[in-house]
C-alpha cells in the first residue's frame, strides 16, 4: 500500500539521458504545516533544499543540502524557540533487479556509506528524501542555544534506608 507523500517532486530516471539536473525545492505553507504536524513540530517556518540528480552506475545519485527554520518547545525551560535545522542531501539508487542493489543476506559495516536504495519504477521523488533527512536531523530534545541542564539532588533524601540511617546515628 503506497501512502500519499505530503510533500512530493517527482523526477523520471529517463530525464538524466540528458545529463546531470539540478532542482530547487521549496515547501509551500500548506506543505509545511502539513510535514509539522507529521513530524510533530510546532511550526516549520521554512523548507528549502538544493538537489543535483546524476546517473550513478545503472540508477542515480542525488546531493545537495537542505535548511528548514522551525519552532521548538525547548526542553529545558520550555520556551519557544527557532532553530535552524540544516544537512546534505546524500542518496544513490538503483533499479529493482540491478546487479548493483544490496544482497540482503551481507551484514552491513556501519562505518562504510550507505548501499543503495531500491527504486521502486523509474520515479524518484527528490522532496519525500528531502522530509526524509529533515526528520533524522530534527533533535528530538532540543533546547535553546547556550542553554544547560543541570541536575541538583534533593537536600532531604526521605528514602527508607536514609530514614533508618538518621535513626541509627541519632541512637548510636
Amino acid at each position: 500500500m503506497n501512502e500519499t507523500p505530503i510533500w512530493s517532486h517527482r523526477f523520471r530516471m529517463a530525464d538524466l539521458s540528458r545529463g546531470p539536473v539540478v532542482l530547487s525545492l521549496e515547501a509551500d505553507s500548506a506543505t509545511r504545516d502539513s510535514l509539522a504536524s507529521h513530524l510533530g513540530l510546532r511550526v516549520i517556518k521554512s523548507l528549502v533544499a538544493e538537489a543535483r540528480i546524476r546517473p550513478w552506475l545503472d540508477g542515480a545519485e542525488i546531493s545537495g543540502r537542505f535548511e528548514a527554520l522551525i519552532e521548538q518547545e525547548s526542553g529545558i525551560s520550555l520556551e519557544i524557540f527557532d532553530q535552524v535545522v540544516a544537512g546534505p542531501l546524500e542518496v544513490r539508487l538503483v533499479p529493482a533487479g540491478s546487479p548493483n542493489a544490496p544482497d540482503p543476506e551481507i551484514e552491513l559495516d556501519p562505518e562504510a556509506p550507505d548501499p543503495p536504495e531500491i527504486l521502486d519504477g523509474d520515479i524518484i521523488d527528490v522532496a519525500a528524501y528531502v522530509v526524509e533527512h529533515l526528520a533524522v536531523e530534527i533533535d528530538p530534545f532540543p533546547r535553546q542555544p547556550g542553554e544547560t541542564f543541570e541536575y541538583v539532588s534533593p537536600q532531604d533524601d526521605d528514602s527508607p534506608f536514609a530514614v533508618l540511617k538518621r535513626l541509627k546515628d541519632d541512637n548510636g
